[in-house]
């Protein structure tokens, strides 16, 4: 498994002057040859197919110290049938000083080889087998020439290991079904084998890459010799069925929860080859439940918190859909932003119907996937295709008022469209793509002024190599449009992307009567590539007002010009340490009328030791900046800049007992406040096929001036704000255990505690004051009191004795626990079966004092859990 970040650097005026050719790397062949008898893979090198043909060595080491010889030779051989390539490894090594580590699929644990294999021989995408010395399979989809390895692709492949007295050999079976290539009479593949020795922590290629060459999969070497394959068409199917069973606390009154549920479902996912170089993928009614949870967080922005994907069927081949309006290097809230987020699809409900006093709701925690299928796959002329479409199910709402019983839909049945096209020149070092996306919702009743009828989405990307690969240039363009009702679209203007509403909005101007919302993004960058020791990316992005993408995509701010800079230096093999980076990061925001926003800068560093140890520190400055967000619909306002701060280390993860251990603190000026996080891992092998780790993270903040909520007295708005002290405190555990390489248990659990406190409340007076204190007053106790009975606050802005608002009180505790318990066994290739215990405790009672770690967590194991527990069997067909 390698993984390296590409960094590349191109300019459109230096695009226009210099010729453009692909880098002329020299590249080693293996000539393999076609057997009549299978070999039996058992790790054993004994079988008459290996008798003939050629072994091949000669590999250079790539880490610690780029282009030496390595510390141990390494010899391999390929040959293959109709059906499949067979690969046979002689990894020569001391026997005694192995190191054999057993985990799950994917963890790539221990000494282990690999090949990679560019069957498509575009020079951009790969697909990577990786086999332990343990016996542990790893397989990863490799695209972006090596910038991108996702470990999610999960192949039906078999792999053996056995130790004698030179060191330890290996043997591989890889179906040609697994594989995508063109038909031809004559194949040549790209090829590359490497092999890690765990204990020096030591990689060598077959094919040298040099650390300061750009690109991965374009510098490979061939694999010739093969004719007459057919590629393979079959038909993949994976029927389920699972039952589940769900213990939940009972709720006096509430009939709907009354003590738990059972239920049986089945469904199918399913794989067919619909010609040598694409793949239908579908699945029909999945389930997840398997996958582990969220981790549990306290978000008090007005911005969406991010998840990653973790479902198998929307993991696989993700990379053909990741299309990032502007994926800068810096990073920053604006490069997240992308086309397609699969998370939308299947979403927890959002629509929630009015309830009588006195009556219960039973609402569906997720969508149901009725149906999904995907096209990918690339051409023989280097089109890459990507074409997904989903239809959930519409989702009711149970209704009981005082046993009177009716139902209202929370989710309209909805159909989610997907498609991605990109083409390949100059032997992949310039790429031509474009995306659209689609949602439609069958919207009736009162859901439909809550959600958007339609959503459509697209943009065009380009990117090219130039000068000797030395530049990279890239451009994108989008533009987007929803439509549904005039409510609906008035909650689109005022939502926290925009603000339309905004008195001083000079972008845009919020209209009632629209029924539709469109508006465009995009972005252009110069890079400097990885060819350099000095690198650099610079840029801008922008989105306009009205771009609008989280209907299937994510974002989000829109209305803002985002301009960043990125200046990286790197130097190897100095002293005691192994590899040193440097980096620069600027960035400055407009909005779209003009108005400067503001500007940040950051600094820093990271080692690699030859002791593998990993240390780093990151030095940050933000200027004081103007927001168009903070009084979330009212008018900008002026807010105080500040430091922030970080160092980190990592001890030898080889080890035993390892550690790793960091603080981040940021200190605002003018005494508006700080935040400190300290976080603590401890990671435990006490054998080879067990291991634990465990992290508590403690977070500290102090606030002066956090959002509450606005107020209207008589037809003018108060921006209300308090003083915030806020902690939190979580503690993940994860136990991976492997008996077989096929069989894992794996555990997660975090226990998670948060406390907020308000004091001083006070409103906004001149959000734009050139004094930070001039820009708000504090309430006076003549002006708000207290009622501890109720928990409310009385606001007398006047002092005219009438109360001018009632405040809730906005003082917080919330402590949960998500737990996952797997079994997972394997027990033929591509059958699986799961069993999975799950825990789920919250707790939102106000305690008294600070947070207080023994308590707090007392308190959630006290709560009444929600357990469920989950049998689900898979079995692969192939036909």
């Amino acid at each position: 498994m390698f993984q390296c970040r590409v960094v590349a650097v191109g300019s459109l005026c230096a695009f226009l002057i210099v010729p453009l050719f692909a880098q002329d790397q020299s590249s080693r062949t293996y000539d393999t040859r076609r057997i009549e008898t299978r070999p039996v893979i058992d790790g054993a090198l004994d079988d008459v197919a290996w008798q003939g043909g050629e072994w091949t060595g000669g590999f250079i080491q790539r880490e610690p110290v780029d282009g030496d010889p390595p510390s141990a030779e390494t010899e391999f051989k390929v040959v293959y049938d109709d059906d499949a390539l067979y690969l046979a490894f002689r990894a020569y090594d001391d026997p005694t000083q192995l190191s054999s580590i057993l985990a799950r699929r994917d963890r790539f644990p221990g000494d282990w080889v690999e090949v990679n294999i560019d069957s498509y021989l575009d020079r951009r995408t790969a697909f990577s087998f990786t086999l332990s010395l343990s016996g542990t399979r790893g397989d990863e989809f490799i695209s972006e020439n090596g910038d991108n390895w996702d470990e999610r692709w999960d192949p039906i492949w078999d792999g053996a290991t056995a130790v004698d007295d030179e060191g330890w050999t290996a043997e591989m079976r890889i179906p040609l079904s697994q594989l995508r290539f063109d038909a031809a009479d004559q194949q040549t593949w790209g090829l590359q084998v490497q092999r890690r020795i765990y204990r020096l922590e030591e990689r060598s290629t077959w094919q040298p890459i040099p650390q300061d060459v750009e690109g991965w999969v374009s510098n490979f070497g061939q694999l010739s010799g093969l004719e007459g394959l057919e590629p393979k068409r079959k038909i993949e199917v994976v029927p389920y069925a699972v039952g589940r069973a769900e213990v939940a606390p009972e709720v006096a009154g509430n009939p709907f929860q009354t003590g738990g549920e059972e239920t049986l479902e089945g469904g199918i996912d399913g794989k067919i080859g619909v010609t040598s170089s694409l793949t239908f993928d579908f699945t029909v009614n999945p389930d997840f439940g398997q996958v582990e949870a969220d981790p549990s967080e306290v978000n008090l922005t007005a911005f969406e918190s991010f998840f990653e994907e973790r479902r198998p069927f929307f993991i696989e081949r993700q990379d053909i859909f990741d299309l990032r309006l502007a994926p800068a290097i810096t990073g920053g809230a604006f490069s997240r932003d992308s086309l397609f987020y699969s998370r939308r699809i299947g979403r927890p409900p959002t629509f929630f119907p009015e309830l009588a006093d006195g009556a219960y709701a039973d609402r569906p925690d997720a969508t149901t996937i009725l149906g999904a299928f995907k096209l990918t796959g690339k051409t023989p002329g280097g089109l890459a295709i990507g074409i997904l479409d989903a239809v959930t199910d519409e989702e009711t709402a149970r209704i009981d008022d005082r046993g009177v019983r009716s139902s209202a839909t929370v989710e309209p049945l909805t159909n989610y469209f997907v498609g991605r096209l990109q083409q390949d020149f100059r032997d992949g070092d310039t790429q031509l793509g474009g995306m659209i996306t689609s949602v439609h919702r069958d919207l009736d009743g009162p859901i439909e002024n809550a959600l958007r009828r339609e959503a459509y989405s697209g943009g065009i990307d380009f990117s090219t190599l130039f000068h000797d690969r030395d530049y990279r240039f890239e451009a994108s363009l989008f533009a987007s449009e929803i439509r549904g009702t005039e409510e609906v679209i008035a909650d689109a203007q005022r939502s926290s992307a925009r603000y339309y509403q905004r008195p001083d909005n000079d972008s845009a101007r919020f209209d009632p009567t629209r029924t539709s919302l469109s508006g465009h993004a995009g972005s252009l960058r110069f890079q400097r590539t990885n060819n350099h020791d000095i690198r650099f990316q610079t840029g801008v992005a922008w989105r306009s007002p009205g771009f609008e993408i989280n209907d299937v995509g994510f974002m989000r701010r829109a209305d803002e010009i985002n301009q960043f800079t990125w200046v990286g230096y790197r130097k190897r093999n100095f002293g005691p340490v192994d590899r040193w980076n440097l980096n620069f990061n600027q960035w400055l925001d407009w909005d779209s009328s003009g108005n400067f926003l503001g500007a940040r800068f950051n600094v820093n560093t990271n080692f690699q030791l030859s002791s593998k140890w990993n240390t780093g520190a990151s030095l940050g400055r933000e200027q004081e900046y103007l927001s168009n967000t903070q009084l979330r619909g009212g008018p900008a306002s002026r807010w105080p800049g500040g430091w922030d701060g970080e160092v980190w280390v990592n001890s030898d993860d080889r080890k035993v007992l390892s550690f790793g251990a960091g603080i981040y603190r940021d200190q605002a000026d003018s005494g508006a406040g700080y935040s400190q996080s300290q976080w603590f891992e401890v990671r435990w092998r006490p054998s080879s096929s067990l291991r634990v780790t465990v992290e508590p993270v403690l977070r500290t903040s102090e606030r002066e001036m956090q959002y509450i909520r606005t107020l209207d007295l008589e037809g003018e708005s108060r921006y209300l704000f308090g003083h915030l002290d806020q902690d939190t405190l979580s503690l993940e555990v994860r136990v991976d255990y492997a008996l077989t390489p096929n069989l894992t248990i794996q555990y997660y659990g975090e226990p998670f505690a948060a406390r907020g406190r308000y004091s001083e409340l006070k409103r906004i007076v001149d959000p734009r004051a050139d004094r930070y204190r001039d820009r708000w007053a504090a309430y006076s106790p003549t002006q708000l009191a207290y009622d501890a009975t109720t928990q409310q606050y009385r606001l007398d802005e006047d002092r005219d004795g009438t109360v001018d608002a009632v405040i809730s009180d906005p003082d917080f505790d919330f402590r949960a626990l998500n737990s996952n318990l797997v079994v997972r066994w394997e027990f033929q290739p591509g059958s699986t079966l799961f069993v999975v215990w799950s825990e789920s405790r919250i707790d939102t009672e106000l305690l008294p004092g600070s947070l207080d770690a023994g308590r707090d967590f007392e308190q959630i194991f006290s709560s009444e859990p929600t357990d469920a527990f989950l049998i689900k069997v898979s079995k692969w067909l192939s036909f």
